[in-house]
């Protein structure tokens, strides 16, 4: 079975300083339909403007993934890390016991537009931990390359969540296929641009829940960039 879930239909808020679209419920809007799939609970597609950010707060028991599409996204957190994140950058924190970060717009000229993505832990109460990888386009280029993974593969981050995020970027009449083994499920989340699913096309912004469906096939519309979940 594939449902979409298309982007005019998510959530949205817009602060001024943020702009944000959640795929799932999330702070203020609440759908019983869309609580997230398996262990994947946020996708909020955010663009954080000239100046403007996320005050220092406090998360535990999350593990908390940020993928910037556009612009630098600079980080800050109580276990001493500082850093700025870039296109092709994935950052993981895993909150555990507790942290507190802050997140600002690098810039003071232009938006940063980036993806917050949230894994409940399958362990609660473990140390805090930070990574942060660059995973260069080429690496990525019409090919499935494993970014988050439970161990670390293929040179991947680690998270504590039997979770699987694979990344690709594709041109024009570029295909992918992924298998998915029959007691797993999926979820694609398109970044950028225009893909053919079978019969259905995903724009900018668009989801599609995978569930009892082993073979998914993928082709590019136009310039793709996306993000898949292979989840329990």
């Amino acid at each position: 079975m594939l449902a979409m879930r298309k982007a005019d239909d998510r959530g949205h808020a817009n602060h001024g300083w943020l702009d944000s679209y959640h795929s799932f419920s999330f702070g203020g809007y609440y759908d019983p339909e869309h609580m997230g799939v398996s262990n994947l609970r946020v996708i909020n597609d955010d663009t954080v403007a000239p100046g403007g950010g996320f005050a220092e707060h406090g998360h535990h028991d999350m593990e908390i993934i940020s993928y910037v599409l556009d612009g630098a996204l600079e980080h800050r957190d109580s276990m001493g890390n500082g850093s700025v994140i870039r296109p092709g950058d994935v950052q993981h924190m895993s909150a555990g016991t507790g942290v507190t970060h802050s997140e600002y717009n690098h810039s003071s000229v232009e938006p940063v537009h980036f993806l917050q993505i949230w894994l409940q832990p399958n362990t609660l109460g473990v140390d805090p931990g930070y990574a942060q990888k660059h995973f260069p386009v080429e690496d990525r280029r019409n090919r499935w390359r494993l970014l988050v993974s439970p161990d670390g593969r293929d040179g991947s981050i680690a998270t504590h969540q039997d979770a699987l995020m694979f990344g690709s970027v594709l041109a024009p009449g570029e295909a992918l296929a992924y298998r998915f083994a029959t007691d797993r499920r999926g979820y694609l989340h398109l970044a950028r641009g225009r893909l053919r699913v079978g019969g259905i096309t995903l724009r900018q912004g668009d989801g599609l829940k995978v569930q009892q469906h082993e073979l998914l096939d993928i082709e590019a519309v136009e310039d793709a960039e996306v993000l898949l979940f292979d989840l329990p």
